[in-house]
């Protein structure tokens, strides 16, 4: 798993994956992404690199929104693809993990966190 971050306009940071977010990948995106949430950033990540997420992958995402949530702020995911996204569906996972498809439409979920 490889992670990169950017400045994602004014609203927040992007967090780049790419890989599987599996065991190996869940250990080494858990640190770095709780330090960014811990910020009170939003966060956007894009997932259009991420080919496979395991239930631990999974987990490390809901704990950044979690984090984020209770300093009211948003974490959505930007271009899961299709395997991922439905295994985020059907882990009931959409409404805490709202995925987008365009920038654009990841501005306008974080546009009303903007500070």
């Amino acid at each position: 798993m490889e992670m990169t971050v950017s400045d994602f306009s004014q609203l927040g940071k992007r967090v780049t994956l790419v890989g599987r977010l599996d065991i190996s990948g869940a250990a080494k995106i858990d640190a770095p992404l709780k330090e960014i949430a811990d910020s009170t950033t939003n966060i956007v990540v894009d997932m259009s690199g991420v080919d496979f997420i395991a239930s631990l992958g999974m987990r490390s995402l809901v704990i950044a929104a979690k984090t984020l949530a209770r300093n009211a702020r948003a974490l959505v995911l930007l271009n899961p693809t299709p395997l991922v996204a439905d295994a985020l569906t059907q882990a009931g996972l959409g409404h805490m993990l709202p995925m987008v498809r365009s920038d654009e439409e990841a501005r306008a979920a974080l546009s009303r966190y903007a500070s």
